[in-house]
This record gives C-alpha cells, sequence and structure tokens, in this order.
C-alpha cells in the first residue's frame, strides 16, 4: 500500500435510475453516491475515492475491488433483495477481516448489515420532512470530534424507536424530530476485526449529504473505521498439542 486511504461509496442508484423522486437529479445532479464521495474529498484530498452503484458488474464489489478498500461507505433503499447472496458473502468476510464498513440511513435493511447485527434492523418512520436534531451524546469519540451539537437537518425522514439493533459498542448521536420522536442515529459496532458505523440522516427527499456537518460525521466515520495496515486473513484455526508453549519458550 502507498499510504493513501481507499474508500469506496456504493449506492444502490436506483432512485436514480428511476427518477424517483422527480427532483432526485436537481439535489442530487451525481447521485447520492457522488454526493457523499463529493463531501468526503476536502477532508481527505490524497486519498483515492471511488463510487459504484448495484448495476454494475458484481455491483461494483468484486473481490480485487474489496482488497484495495480500507472503508465500504453503503447506500440502499429500494433494492436490498437485488444485492447477491453471494457478494454480500464476501462483503460479510472482508469486514470480519478488518474491512470498515458505514452503513447510511435506508441502509439499516441492507442484508450486509443484518447479517452482520443478526436482527431485524427495524425502526419507525414517517416521511414528512420535517426538522432533525442530531444531538452528540458521545463528544470524546473520535466520530464526533469538531461536530455541531446538535446538528440542524430543516428537512429529513423520521426515523424512530424501536430500532432493532443489538447493543452497541458506542452511542454517539441521538436524533430528535418535531414530530416527538428520538432515534439512536449514530451507533458503532464491531465485527470480527471489522468497524461498523451506523448513520441515519441522508434521505433522497432532501440534500441531505450536502451538509458540512453531515460531511464532517461521515468523514470523521472513514477515519475511526479504516484499519489499512491490517492483516485481513481469517484467525489459524489449529491443534495445540499439549504443553507447545512450553517448547516455543525454549
Amino acid at each position: 500500500m502507498d499510504g493513501k486511504l481507499r474508500i469506496r461509496v456504493w449506492n444502490e442508484g436506483r432512485h436514480e435510475a428511476v427518477n424517483e423522486p422527480p427532483h432526485i437529479g436537481e439535489i442530487y445532479p451525481d447521485g447520492i453516491h457522488g454526493a457523499i464521495a463529493a463531501g468526503l474529498r476536502p477532508h481527505y484530498p490524497e486519498a483515492d475515492i471511488t463510487t459504484a452503484v448495484l448495476a454494475d458488474e458484481e455491483h461494483g464489489l468484486a473481490e480485487e475491488v474489496l482488497v484495495e478498500t480500507d472503508v465500504l461507505l453503503w447506500w440502499g433503499h429500494m433494492a436490498h433483495a437485488e444485492v447477491s447472496d453471494a457478494i454480500v458473502e464476501r462483503v460479510h468476510r472482508h469486514v470480519l477481516g478488518g474491512m470498515g464498513l458505514i452503513v447510511l440511513h435506508s441502509g439499516h435493511f441492507a442484508k450486509i448489515f443484518t447479517k452482520l447485527l443478526g436482527t431485524s434492523c427495524s425502526l419507525a418512520w414517517r416521511n414528512e420532512g420535517e426538522r432533525e436534531l442530531v444531538w452528540t451524546v458521545k463528544p470524546s469519540h473520535p466520530i464526533a470530534e469538531g461536530v455541531d451539537n446538535p446538528i440542524v437537518i430543516p428537512e429529513q425522514e423520521m426515523y424512530g424507536e424501536l430500532f432493532d439493533i443489538p447493543d452497541p459498542d458506542d452511542l454517539i448521536f441521538i436524533s430528535s424530530f418535531a414530530g416527538g420522536e428520538v432515534f439512536r442515529s449514530g451507533v458503532t459496532f464491531t465485527r470480527g476485526k471489522g468497524r461498523i458505523f451506523y448513520f441515519s440522516p441522508g434521505d433522497q427527499e432532501d440534500p441531505v449529504y450536502d451538509h458540512p456537518q453531515v460531511q464532517r460525521v461521515l468523514a470523521n466515520g472513514v477515519k475511526w473505521a479504516a484499519q489499512p495496515d491490517l492483516d485481513r486473513s481469517a484467525p489459524e484455526v489449529r491443534n495445540a498439542p499439549r504443553g507447545w508453549y512450553e517448547t516455543s519458550a525454549m
């Protein structure tokens, strides 16, 4: 590795392909993936930041691509079921080996996320474009560094509890909405060697990924999740004869 961080932004790309909502081309002219990548580049000007969509060959997640990916960001909504199970297994193996994974918004129902967490990841929702306040509840966490408290998002889809996830390693952000609901909007997990960050703001209806503070959170998440020098090989399974440690210590 030459020292550059390698970031892959994955988006199913279905909303853009079917022009739903009709204004998505206006708020995200380069797609949701393009907006996320553009928001990361000022924070990582030397990084190799690439994008992929579901329609790409092997969904843009071939083995040789994942080997060269330090952090994968994942956005999906309409086409979770169309993601190949074989590719989910491939991504799963790389996460367990140490590739960082950042799951965004409606990616809570992505096959890879539910497989890694082992729960339904269901939640309450309402899409009426209401104000969201993202409150930092663990300011000492690296992902919260330099982030406004609260982040004010003028219009956003409401996500509410109960969010059916395991107890997270860290609860960093809690969101409150104009309708009164609250939601655990920024949580981390560890699976195998891999670091996982889920962050909920970012609906297809509103230009949330252009928000500077949302961009900062994602940039911080990338830095936290990346482990570029980690050996991704699986732990060795071996027979350990009695007294092996005594022999090795001689």
